[in-house]
């Protein structure tokens, strides 16, 4: 009796590892397909970012920018993978004394065309369209343009350590003509590493290049991330500072918190 008790137990906590292994290399998993724009793998974003110290009036912003990619199989080789960025904003005072603004800005749509299979090199690529629509709520949320442009995206994965880059470049062609044309490129380089147990560092700066007014600006994101489930919902929580730089009426200091919903296939 004692012998089979000692037997059921020891297959009891050798299930219970078995669960535990399988559950942490899913993990891992998501974690490396989460450094990949192009992955084939339906997220939700949810990318709170907070700014502080704005201009002379020491103004305040918050950005709650919600992000879903959803791949799609356009046949053998090729995937679409759209993207969306529907930025919720509350700012105050972030252009002197110019109050308080709450709403929805200009939603940012891509579509970038990827392999299935990465390059013999190991290369992941995408590139497609980018469309800017002019859907901001309050004229200092948005452009009151509309602008399109190119997109692409490239990155290599190296057992845990993902490198790469991100581009886009929008031209305004439509919209309000008492305000500023757009003729802007944005640059994401990024390396992240990824730790056993779904866990991450990303380092990555979110550059902007404004090419009418010969001014640049952007932000160093340094985040940890740790991928989890909640219930049966596999999630991927982000936390780290934000370090602004360049023209403009730049913040002092910020930080980004991201909530991430996956749905692997």
């Amino acid at each position: 009796m004692h012998r089979l008790l000692l037997i059921l137990g020891l297959v009891f906590i050798y299930t219970i590892s078995k669960a535990q292994e399988k559950e942490k290399s899913a993990a891992d998993d998501l974690a490396k397909q989460l450094q990949n724009p192009v992955a084939s793998l339906v997220s939700v974003p949810f990318q709170n970012n907070f700014d502080f110290g704005i201009g002379p009036a020491d103004g305040s912003r918050y950005t709650m920018n919600f992000q879903p990619v959803i791949p799609m199989s356009i046949g053998e080789d090729w995937n679409l993978i759209a993207r969306a960025i529907v930025p919720i904003v509350a700012q105050k005072n972030v252009l002197g004394e110019s109050g308080s603004q709450t709403g929805l800005g200009d939603v940012l749509l891509s579509g970038f065309f990827s392999p299935k299979d990465p390059t013999s090199g190991g290369l992941i690529w995408g590139v497609g369209p980018a469309f800017l629509v002019p859907t901001a709520t309050h004229s200092l949320l948005g452009t009151d343009k509309f602008g399109l442009g190119p997109t692409a995206v490239a990155l290599k994965q190296s057992g845990m350590t993902s490198f790469g880059a991100l581009v886009n470049h929008l031209w305004s062609v439509a919209g309000n003509e008492n305000r500023s044309d757009i003729n802007a490129t944005f640059f994401q380089p990024f390396v992240a590493q990824n730790f056993p147990g779904g866990k991450a560092l990303t380092l990555n700066t979110e550059m902007t290049r404004n090419w009418s007014a010969r001014s640049t600006s952007g932000t160093v994101n340094f985040v940890a991330s740790q991928v989890f489930t909640l219930g049966k919902q596999a999630t991927q929580l982000a936390l780290g500072p934000r370090l602004h730089y360049g023209a403009g009426n730049t913040a002092s200091w910020g930080f980004r918190a991201v909530l991430v919903l996956l749905f692997p296939k």
